[in-house]
């Protein structure tokens, strides 16, 4: 039997992005991706978007949050997903504050209200070799990607940004109009994207106002992803089309994005429970 087998989780979610938490703190049981994608798929596990470990980590001081996508692959950051396990820290320390490590690097969380936490997101890479990009481009706000007839595109001049993932963000008039579930996996394994990418449209509502849907590597359509949010709000900056605040309104809700002047980005929003269970016995 695997020692996933009957572990307990809780379900969680920041604006509909649905996550099982597992808490391996105390147990020799890792997470590997056919066990992460099993967790995922409600045919096999409970069923969630992504797949997140609380543990430590050999070679890592502290906690350490892991994150899988629904295929069973693992990133680097999940927005949405720190501020829930910012939010289990907290509740378990008393404290209103949280450190923790991602691949992607330290993460600092503040409980701000009952169910909200801002998360400091870190600093944004620009670098085509940093995003990772496979092929050299200098100037990474509008990135050489263009959907439908070449002389006609439909879409055209992504942004590219890591936020602990690579982000690709289409500026659109109409982000409903978009069939992101058709070009979503296109662009998430386009060729330019070695490590596959993370697809968002983005429509400027206002100097303060972005709408986005996003399309997540691994995942699909989903009604939140913190990253994407944090990528829209910079690169829409970097394009001088907003501010270095906005509201980035989801599918699941609202977040809130600063992108402050020592380069860190700032997300806030709510945390939700969605129950406790074990997971099956023949994971």
């Amino acid at each position: 039997m695997s020692a996933l087998a009957s572990h307990h989780y809780r379900r969680m979610n920041g604006l509909g992005n649905e996550f099982v938490i597992l808490d391996l703190r105390k147990s020799d049981a890792q997470i590997t991706q056919d066990a992460a994608h099993a967790i995922a798929d409600p045919k096999t596990g409970p069923g969630c978007d992504q797949v997140i470990s609380i543990e430590h980590r050999k070679g890592v001081e502290g906690v350490f949050m892991g994150v899988w996508n629904a295929d069973g692959s693992e990133v680097g950051a999940c927005g949405n997903g720190a501020r829930c396990v910012a939010w289990l820290l907290m509740e378990e320390t008393g404290e209103d504050e949280a450190s923790f490590a991602t691949c992607a690097g330290l993460l600092h969380a503040e409980r701000i209200g009952a169910q909200r936490v801002a998360v400091d997101m870190g600093e944004p890479k620009f670098y085509w070799r940093d995003i990772p990009l496979a092929e050299q481009m200098d100037d990474t706000r509008f990135i050489d990607i263009k959907l439908g007839p070449i002389d006609n595109p439909v879409l055209w001049g992504p942004s590219a940004v890591n936020i602990g993932n690579p982000h690709c963000v289409f500026f659109v008039d109409d982000a409903e109009a978009q069939a992101l579930e058709r070009f979503g996996p296109m662009i998430e394994n386009h060729l330019l994207f070695p490590e596959r990418a993370n697809v968002s449209v983005a429509e400027v509502k206002t100097r303060h106002a972005i709408r986005l849907r996003v399309w997540e590597r691994g995942v699909g359509i989903t009604k939140a992803c913190g990253s994407a949010a944090c990528a829209a709000l910079v690169a829409a900056h970097r394009r001088r089309l907003t501010g270095r605040k906005a509201t980035v309104t989801l599918d699941g809700g609202d977040l809130a994005i600063e992108w402050r002047e020592d380069n860190h980005i700032i997300m806030t929003g709510p945390v939700e429970h969605g129950g406790e269970g074990k997971l099956p016995d023949d994971l």
